[in-house]
């Protein structure tokens, strides 16, 4: 039987305030873009992944896995930006069980109209609050826990 190591305080509060702090700035940003742009936080993040992606398409596997989403979870994600016309699905030609999902003009343009407002929007709730020191240090700290192996030390 494995023994467990319990967080200690300062652990489990690092943990929670990681937790609290995601859940608080993610529900701001999606209700104040809903509020000017009509758009949520994750279909604004669709449209970023697909425009930073070679001619604005993606393997709808690749564009799951950068979004960490399941197939079916991209899939109803996906309905309501290819029903508004901002994204496309593609069937790839050289592999007929493959597809693509592709940003239309509209979501570029979209996307556009509606960038400006989330940049402010995360510049106020969360950059302007954090000094340049503070913001290195979290890219660092961050960067090794996205980094590191699913189980260390196993």
């Amino acid at each position: 039987m494995t023994t467990v190591c319990w967080l200690d305080d300062l652990e489990m509060q690092a943990w929670r305030s990681l937790l609290s702090a995601h859940s608080r700035l993610m529900a701001r940003l999606d209700a104040e873009l809903q509020a000017s742009q009509g758009m949520s936080v994750s279909d604004y993040g669709v449209l970023v992944q697909l425009s930073e992606a070679e001619e604005g398409r993606m393997r709808m596997s690749e564009l799951a896995d950068h979004l960490l989403l399941s197939p079916s979870g991209l899939t109803r994600r996906l309905d309501g930006l290819v029903g508004a016309g901002l994204v496309d699905r593609v069937r790839c030609p050289t592999d007929r069980r493959g597809a693509y999902a592709v940003l239309t003009a509209t979501g570029r343009a979209r996307l556009e109209e509606a960038a400006p407002d989330h940049v402010e929007q995360v510049r106020r709730h969360f950059v302007n609050r954090l000094s340049r020191r503070q913001l290195e240090a979290l890219v660092d700290t961050l960067n090794k826990v996205a980094s590191s192996p699913p189980c260390p030390g196993r």
